[in-house]
């Protein structure tokens, strides 16, 4: 049986790591280097770094940032942000990235997953989606530049669209639940796991141990990613892992 993983999710905004609820109400959570190194100590399968502001700010990715997080890693890192073209895709990877994850970019214009993928590989290329509940109900919108700005796009749909794309893996985050501790969107990631062939990886709502085992055996997830309860040390991945593999979900191990 294949091991599910456990991501720590890196948000940075002005070469800080930083977090809220919901996408707002940001707090500062520390450097991102030394962040990520700590996560890798306590056992993360792999760390994500998202610049969350680059799109909205109109600029690239802050390479420097990336380079500095990147020689503290020894496990997969994927970077995030500002990579609107090849060239962008380019630096990050030269900066010492595993992967990259496209978003608004790739909604604009869905060529640039395959461009990427043909150049590094699908395994190379993660599409992320941002997606938030209709009305409440049971159907999700995609959100583009850090989450402010709807698409009209049926999330599942571009998810399915990303994967005949190209793309390796959707990195797809509840909006609703972010920062929340409430648990993961399962339905959500359901929806987009029995929809496409490749990994998908839950973000968003991440909390009690509870929480990552409803995501793993009810969503269909691959793997779940989280920032604040690993961030702020209201839990210790090393704990979480053991007690996942208690409860019966396959981890890395020994982590």
């Amino acid at each position: 049986m294949l091991t599910k993983r456990i991501i720590a999710c890196l948000d940075v905004a002005a070469g800080r790591v930083v977090k809220g609820v919901q996408f707002q109400q940001l707090r500062d959570a520390g450097d991102p280097a030394e962040l990520a190194a700590a996560h890798s100590d306590a056992g993360a399968d792999e760390v994500v770094l998202l610049d969350v502001a680059a799109t909205h700010e109109k600029r690239g990715t802050m390479i420097e940032t990336v380079r500095r997080t990147a020689r503290e890693l020894f496990i997969p890192f994927t970077v995030g942000g500002g990579i609107r073209r090849l060239e962008d895709a380019v630096a990050v990877f030269d900066a010492g990235a595993d992967k990259v994850t496209v978003n608004s970019a790739a909604l604009a214009d869905p060529t640039l997953i395959t461009t990427i993928a043909e150049r590094y590989g699908s395994q190379a290329v993660i599409v992320a989606i941002d997606a938030k509940r209709i009305s409440g109900g049971a159907k999700f919108e995609a959100y583009v530049s850090g989450g402010r700005k709807p698409t009209g796009r049926d999330a599942v749909a571009w998810a399915i669209e990303a994967t005949d794309r190209g793309a390796g893996e959707i990195l797809l985050t509840s909006m609703d639940r972010d920062g929340t501790g409430a648990g993961f969107d399962c339905e959500l990631t359901l929806a987009v796991s029995k929809s496409v062939s490749i990994p998908v990886i839950a973000s968003g709502g991440g909390g009690d141990t509870q929480t990552f085992i409803d995501v793993f055996e009810r969503g269909c997830a691959d793997a779940a990613l989280a920032a604040s309860i690993f961030h702020f040390g209201l839990r210790h991945l090393a704990d979480l892992k053991q007690e996942l593999q208690a409860a019966g979900i396959p981890m890395r191990w020994p982590c």
